[in-house]
């Protein structure tokens, strides 16, 4: 859920100082702005966290309704997508589409990411920033930097001990890895209140304090602790595996910068290293709008419902100056990040 970027980038671009990446993306920009894309949609985000608000209060009123019972097991998995449909809400927040007022966007954020999901959204914001303006970096954007996953030769190649046999399958082992993502998340939260300010962190430490004790409460108070357990498994388990499916296709397996080669300018920068997916509706809803990821990269702030109108002009534009849009099925997209991470690995198997 990363701060407002597009005024930057716009700053940027508009100044068409003369140079190659300049005049690309300029012209490109003054389109988009003319056909009004970059204006905000308040009622339709207003109907977004309003049916947001009500389906997750449903679950909810389902669970009492169920009762202390196995069968309630079976709503983890819609509480899983309400969670992500809440994650993608925070995440429009910081990117300012909902709102361009600063405190109203960061009130949504923490009341989307924070308290309802236990989700640090100073954190996110921190992480995410870096991420779109260097994606695919290896040394810039944080996404790609070694971690449980590695994502070139060279990080691959120092890896010992149980993270080089990680690295060994970490093709098999993705998406099992991200039934952990929901946990995950609330950790690098709490670990990250070391870093915000002593304001910052109160009100963000409180509100992730919250989110534990809610939800915590919620569970005990409806089941009873083994089957609270159960739940809590499934449900968190089922939320990280969306987020997977979400953020998987956007960048994995695609062009990574060469940090001592030539610098791109922005319009190359995002769309070389961004893929779409192709789909209607439904693709449009499970993905949260993630799947227009070369127009989100070029114009963070732009409303989700724009993306595709916008996606015509994007693609248009990179077809006239001979750059490469990528644009794929979903289950193509996993096959195609897949690959790449099995690529990555294959020196360490055939040692």
């Amino acid at each position: 859920m990363p701060q407002p970027a597009a005024a930057v980038v716009d700053g940027i671009e508009e100044r068409a100082d003369g140079s190659a990446a300049g005049s690309e993306f300029a012209p490109l920009l003054r389109t988009v702005k003319d056909r009004g894309l970059l204006g905000r949609r308040h009622g339709w985000y207003a109907r977004v966290v309003a049916g947001n608000a009500l389906a997750l209060a449903a679950v909810v009123a389902g669970l009492f309704l169920v009762g202390d019972s196995w069968w309630a097991l079976l709503l983890a998995v819609p509480f899983a997508v309400l969670f992500a449909r809440t994650a993608f809400i925070g995440h429009d927040a910081g990117h300012a589409q909902i709102s361009g007022d600063k405190a109203v966007s960061r009130v949504i954020g923490l009341v989307h990411g924070n308290l309802l999901l236990g989700l640090s959204y100073s954190w996110w914001n921190a992480k995410h920033n870096r991420h779109h303006a260097n994606p695919n970096h290896r040394d810039k954007d944080p996404d790609v930097a070694a971690d449980v996953l590695v994502f070139t030769g060279e990080q691959a190649g120092v890896r010992q001990g149980f993270r080089r046999w990680l690295t060994r399958n970490q093709a098999w082992l993705f998406f099992p890895l991200t039934l952990l993502e929901g946990v995950a998340l609330k950790v690098h939260g709490f670990k990250d209140l070391r870093r915000q300010s002593p304001r910052e962190r109160l009100v963000e430490g409180a509100l992730l304090v919250a989110h534990v004790v809610g939800y915590a409460a919620l569970l005990l108070t409806v089941l009873s602790p083994g089957k609270a357990l159960a739940f809590a498994a499934v449900h968190q388990a089922l939320f990280g595996l969306h987020l997977g499916l979400s953020f998987a296709p956007n960048h994995k397996g695609m062009e990574m910068p060469d940090p001592d080669g030539d610098r791109w300018g922005h319009l190359r920068r995002q769309v070389l290293t961004s893929r779409n997916i192709r789909g209607g509706v439904l693709t449009d809803w499970f993905l949260g709008g993630l799947n227009y990821q070369i127009e989100h990269h070029l114009f963070p702030s732009m409303p989700r419902p724009h993306l595709r109108l916008a996606q015509p002009l994007v693609r248009a534009h990179c077809q006239d100056l001979g750059i490469p849009y990528t644009e794929t099925g979903l289950v193509d997209s996993y096959r195609q990040a897949l690959r790449h991470l099995y690529e990555v690995g294959e020196p360490l198997r055939v040692e």
